[in-house]
């Protein structure tokens, strides 16, 4: 399975399709606030990405980058799949997506995710972040 995944734009369209998921995930999940407040901000570059199934909005995450004194680390915020389409390895895919900027990536996993970062390559650290490490 080999899906686009695209930035989404800062717009009330995002913004329409965003509260699709507000329903389904948790409220730590929800991106609605995130896009809320960066929608006045025409420059800002969108942190949000996401798999469209034709022209609905199936999957997203968000991605930020925090430099350190010795690199660049890729934090996945958030990351959400409709119920429906769960399963199917869409995860999977903005995980390898993010892992694509071949930096360390880290990222606290929700209730009941654990194994599913252990699959994708991550371990656990003494904080509550899972990290992975390019080769």
């Amino acid at each position: 399975m080999s899906n686009k995944i695209e930035r989404l734009q800062i717009n009330f369209k995002t913004l329409e399709q965003f509260q699709q998921f507000s329903g389904y995930g948790l409220q730590e999940l929800s991106m609605l606030e995130d896009l809320e407040s960066n929608l006045i901000d025409n420059e800002f570059q969108s942190p949000f990405y996401g798999i469209y199934l034709g022209k609905a909005l199936i999957a997203r995450l968000s991605l930020y980058t925090h430099k350190t004194e010795k690199e660049e680390i890729i934090e996945i915020n958030k990351m959400e799949v409709l119920p429906y389409y769960q399963k199917n390895g869409y995860g999977k895919e903005l995980v390898a997506f993010a892992k694509s900027f071949n930096k360390p990536i880290k990222t606290i996993p929700r209730a009941n995710s654990n194994e599913f970062w252990k699959k994708q390559g991550f371990t656990e650290t003494d904080s509550e972040y899972v990290i992975w490490q390019p080769k």
